[in-house]
Parts: structure tokens; sequence; C-alpha cells
């Protein structure tokens, strides 16, 4: 995933169910830097790397083979 990138975010902590957001970046410490939409605003957000999902609104490219990623 691109950083910046357009993003569904689903966050416990706040009650976030596909929040439309721009992923910023990942801190070190542990948070995602989302700028979140609250209606018709978009608001600059920490949100927990391990009780948060991230969800690329760009779809996967269908008939190609994903590249490998080494872990």
């Amino acid at each position: 995933m691109e950083i910046p990138s357009e993003v569904l975010v689903h966050c416990d902590v706040l009650n976030l169910k596909g929040a439309k957001g721009r992923l910023l970046g990942v801190s070190p410490h542990g948070y995602y830097e989302i700028n979140v939409q609250f209606g018709d605003r978009r608001h600059r957000t920490l949100l927990p790397v391990t009780r948060t999902v991230i969800i690329s609104t760009d779809a996967e490219a269908t008939g190609e083979s994903a590249p490998e990623i080494e872990r």
C-alpha cells in the first residue's frame, strides 16, 4: 500500500466501521496516522496499529500474480 493512500478504517477505539480516511504514515511508536472523515470534515487521528484495520480503496488488479513478499 502506498503512502499516502485512500483507505477504509475499522477501529473499535473510536467505533469506526468502514470510515473513509487517508493513510498518511505509520509511526514507529505503533500508530497509524490517518485523516479520518467525520461528517463533512477530515480530522488527523493517531490510531493504534494493534486495534485498527485499514483497507485500501484501490482494488488489486486481477489476472496478475501478486508480488513476492519477503517475510
